[in-house]
């Protein structure tokens, strides 16, 4: 449930409610806005308190949360999340671009990556260190030397880098190098991680899981939030369905769900999202009409030489025309880039 507190509320007043609350057991969340400060109660059954603050000085309004997912609902939260990234605010009224390769391969081809998708436009840089792969065979990354290569691709661009962690023994190795740490779709039910990036302060990438449901996808980004880390970011990057010309289905209709279920950010893949190069472009601009605050696109100087996720890459000049079409359509709609 949250507690609504009255505009004229003193911290007097708000600290004895949270201290009360939380001498019953239950968690407490603060969201403070210009006009009310609301206190989010986590527990079991904390309805049951209902009745001893609904009088209590300073209280406004104790309100029910009906749905499972409490900390990222716009009920605790009408306004919008906005995560800063660098020098960006992801969930502004701009839109945050992403990109890079699928994964670390060398530091040549990484460097010369980096260095022409800053050129382009993009506002931050993807590269995989840690790569979760569906075959043990494949191509696993660089581990360590990959983020020896991120951390001097971040210094020489000077662009934030968004890297993904698979286990919290990576997290600290991981977030000393990357500007947002990136939860894959493999991991999004991983609760122990989402847990433990939850009780750092770095930025999260939470992308959905290939068969989660909206729901799932919201509980999950619950875990870090309820950890104390309110700066995640929401990644929609395609689904399994029965179509198999594509490598995912791109869920849009998640797009604007999603942005009125919860007050996080969020941003659309559409490489995962097809797998297929021909379709990245239309799927993006059509995010970006769908009300996604940002894009994460794989950029590779050679895609038919890529380690990873080759067929759904755009060249870098492929990723400049993308550019100047986001260009057009962000400025349709009203929106900087």
């Amino acid at each position: 449930m949250i507690i609504v507190m009255r505009h004229d509320a003193t911290p007097a007043q708000v600290r004895a409610v949270v201290e009360q609350v939380e001498s019953h057991g239950f968690k407490t969340h603060m969201s403070s806005g210009e006009e009310r400060t609301v206190i989010g109660v986590i527990g079991v059954n904390p309805v049951a308190l209902r009745d001893l603050f609904e009088e209590a000085p300073g209280v406004a309004n104790v309100v029910p949360i009906s749905k499972p997912f409490k900390l990222s609902n716009r009920e605790f939260r009408p306004r919008n999340t906005k995560v800063t990234v660098g020098t960006r605010e992801v969930g502004g009224d701009g839109l945050w671009i992403v990109a890079g390769p699928c994964s670390v391969e060398s530091e040549a081809v990484f460097l010369e990556t980096a260095r022409q998708v800053r050129d382009a436009g993009a506002h931050a840089l993807r590269g995989g260190a840690f790569k979760p792969r569906t075959s043990p065979y494949t191509f696993q990354g660089l581990r360590h030397d990959g983020l020896r290569i991120l951390a001097q691709a971040r210094k020489e661009t000077g662009l934030p880098v968004v890297a993904e962690v698979l286990t919290p023994a990576d997290i600290e190795a991981v977030g000393e190098v990357a500007d947002v740490l990136q939860i894959g779709a493999r991991n999004m039910q991983n609760f122990a991680l989402l847990s433990e990036v939850g009780r750092t302060r770095i930025p999260v990438l939470l992308k959905r899981g290939m068969s989660a449901t909206i729901e799932e996808w919201l509980l999950s980004a619950e875990y870090v939030l309820s950890q104390g880390n309110y700066d995640v970011i929401l990644c929609e990057r395609g689904i399994r369905t029965f179509e198999t010309y594509t490598r995912n289905t791109l869920d849009l209709n998640a797009v604007p769900l999603v942005r009125e279920l919860s007050h996080l950010p969020v941003i659309v893949d559409p490489s995962h999202g097809t797998g297929r190069r021909s379709l990245v472009a239309p799927m993006a601009m059509a995010g970006i009409a769908a009300g996604a605050h940002g894009l994460m696109i794989e950029v590779h100087p050679h895609p038919e030489a890529a380690l990873s996720d080759g067929a759904q890459s755009l060249t870098p000049e492929d990723f400049r025309n993308l550019m100047q079409a986001v260009r057009t359509i962000a400025q349709t709609l009203g929106t900087k880039l």
